[in-house]
């Protein structure tokens, strides 16, 4: 099942990564314009892409943890923020692209509440395996 999830984690960063070149580029396609069409899309698609993605990283890579001065955040989870962080900071240098900073917060919490979905399926997990 493992396996399953990081196939799909490396499928989903493959259309998130179509999305971002589109939008890099200052392409459209269906997903934007139906993002336009929802009060605050933007925001709500960079909850909902980055939370998924951090759903599917931390499922793919079995709930693994790493230790930070004393607490254990998910693997994926830092994974996804770090490149998230990244992407969004590099939109100030992009002439297609605006840096945002409700963006980032929308990506931040997508991470937060995934992540925490994530806690609640490897407990659910666990309890099922004893």
């Amino acid at each position: 099942m493992v396996k399953l999830f990081a196939g799909l984690s490396v499928l989903f960063s493959l259309f998130l990564g179509w999305i971002i070149f589109c939008a890099s580029t200052g392409q459209s396609n269906l997903f934007f314009e139906l993002v336009k069409r929802v009060p605050y899309g933007d925001k709500w698609g960079h909850l909902l892409l980055f939370g998924t993605l951090t759903l599917l990283v931390n499922l793919g890579t079995n709930f693994r943890r790493v230790y930070l001065g004393g607490f254990k955040p998910y693997l994926g989870a830092i994974a996804v923020a770090v490149f998230v962080f990244i992407e969004e900071c590099s939109q100030a240098y992009l002439p297609q692209r605006t840096f945002d900073l409700f963006d980032l917060f929308a990506d931040a919490l997508g991470i937060f509440l995934f992540s925490w979905l994530s806690y609640l399926i490897e407990m659910k997990t666990k309890t099922l395996i004893r």
